[in-house]
């Protein structure tokens, strides 16, 4: 840079000259220009700024064309803080952002095809739309065997799914309750009562026949004998045949959304298996689907800590129990988990911690592990089992150091078998013994190449030299009874 205005940095006089190219190029003059050498090392270089990081190609290119010497140190212009102060901490250079910097740099970008020679404009646009592509895709891209996004987008449908079913099947029980009043009494589920009314249509022609068909929706003889039996003395008024094929559609569609929830929930588990295996063994696939959901990826689930797992969902009662003073929640979506159902009173709030606290460790294992396993979380439940019995009986659980150790040996080693094991202590104690013997043999080994001795000689020498010592071993026990036999007889002479 030449020369620059900053204090009439946005008259209009000064910013026509940054339009303008014949008085820009009187401004800045191009120093040096260092070309990519390929797509690839473009989105490496753009990801590294992106991130605050100082590219070993930006590095280079600084210290090759910066001017070190002279009386006046050089200032670099920089349009992002965050690089800014990375280059400043590499390098120790003078660094500016903002104010005139991002006037100049606007105007480079205007008139960069004019600055180089051999580019031209069309080139220099194209180039700019391929890296913005380049780089988008893989800010976008994700990894298919950690697709938490899925998760997300099928636990909300499944979610929305409850409550529409719900809904319809209370329109249903409304509209065919007119004509067969007594069918909700019997039958108080509503995917079967929908299903029931699909069947069934107008209750004066069901016979003895539809018996049959009866059990198999309601899987109920005495239940199919009681329904027979109620629209043969029905209290409900008589329906009309378009009303009963407009009630029969709409109880088609409920039980077609009943279906492909349980379809959408077998699609939930699989994908929890793959993404988040140890977190689905330990509190379920469903309430650990909610809880990424809620945290919104599964990294940022495992970065959170135990606290706020613990009260993840129930973040209004929180704020209202600060506000007014009052008792905090002691747990928010991991309250669906069947341990808090199991546990005492008294206890709900310590085993949610407990809980809250496996859920972390679960969430950090399947965020960071390269090997998709629900070995930990099978670990992880059975500690919280234990606790369980803990609170009941006062029986004292297993150290979590010890469970994480038999996992890692779990995983490592494939045939680990904890029921002819003892909780792999056994094959701890085998491996450890095995290790141990083969390093004694290989230093044994090593001290008779030493000696020049051969581990068959070594042995002999081990026998030989226990033979001279057993006779000294037998003789040592000698010397008290011979000094007690002269102590006698020095007693018998006084």
């Amino acid at each position: 840079v030449k020369e620059v205005e900053e204090i009439g940095m946005l008259l209009p006089q000064v910013e026509d000259c940054v339009l303008n190219i014949g008085k820009f190029n009187g401004m800045v003059s191009l120093a040096a220009f260092f070309p990519f050498k390929s797509a690839q090392a473009a989105l490496e270089n753009i990801n590294a700024i992106s991130e605050g990081v100082v590219h070993a190609d930006l590095k280079l290119f600084l210290e090759t064309n910066l001017p070190i010497g002279g009386k006046k140190k050089a200032t670099l212009g920089v349009s992002d803080a965050k690089i800014g102060a990375a280059l400043q901490e590499e390098l120790g250079l003078s660094i500016q952002t903002g104010g005139v910097v991002a006037e100049i740099l606007r105007g480079v970008r205007l008139h960069f095809h004019s600055l180089v020679k051999g580019l031209t404009a069309q080139a220099a646009s194209k180039a700019q739309l391929g890296l913005g592509h380049s780089y988008s895709r893989a800010k976008v891209k994700f990894n298919v065997n950690r697709a938490d996004n899925m998760i997300i987008q099928s636990i909300a449908l499944l979610d929305q799914l409850d409550k529409d079913i719900n809904t319809f099947s209370m329109r249903v029980r409304e509209w065919y309750g007119y004509h067969f009043p007594e069918l909700i009494r019997i039958v108080p589920d509503n995917s079967t009562y929908c299903r029931l009314a699909q069947l069934i249509g107008n209750r004066k022609e069901l016979s003895e026949e539809s018996l049959e068909a009866l059990e198999e929706v309601v899987m109920d003889g005495a239940k199919a004998q009681a329904i027979l039996e109620a629209s043969r003395s029905s209290m409900g008024m008589d329906i009309s045949p378009i009303d009963l094929i407009n009630i029969e559609r709409f109880s088609n569609r409920v039980v077609s959304l009943a279906a492909y929830r349980l379809e959408l929930q077998e699609y939930l588990r699989s994908k929890m298996s793959q993404v988040a295996p140890n977190l689905a063994a330990l509190i379920g696939d469903v309430v650990g689907a909610r809880l990424i959901s809620h945290a919104g990826s599964l990294t940022n689930l495992a970065k959170y800590p135990a606290s706020t797992v613990q009260i993840l969902g129930a973040e209004k009662a929180l704020f209202r129990a600060l506000k007014t003073r009052g008792n905090t929640p002691k747990y928010g979506l991991i309250f669906h988990s069947t341990f808090i159902g199991r546990a005492a009173a008294k206890n709900k709030g310590r085993i949610s911690r407990y809980l809250a606290n496996k859920c972390t460790i679960a969430s950090r294992i399947d965020a960071f592990s390269e090997l998709p396993t629900c070995v930990f979380g099978d670990k992880l439940r059975d500690q919280v089992e234990e606790r369980l019995s803990f609170y009941e009986t006062g029986e004292a659980p297993r150290k979590n150091l010890d469970v994480m150790k038999e996992a890692v040996i779990q995983v490592s080693c494939p045939i680990f078998c904890p029921s002819c094991c003892a909780n792999g202590e056994a094959v701890v104690k085998k491996k450890k013994k095995k290790a141990a013997d083969e390093v004694v043999k290989m230093e044994e080994e090593a001290l008779a190449e030493e000696n020049g001795d051969t581990p068959a000689k070594k042995k002999k020498k081990r026998k030989s030299e226990a033979m001279d010592v057993e006779p000294e071993a037998e003789e040592a026990p000698e010397t008290p009874q011979t000094e007690k036999k002269k102590k006698k007889k020095k007693k018998e002479a006084e």
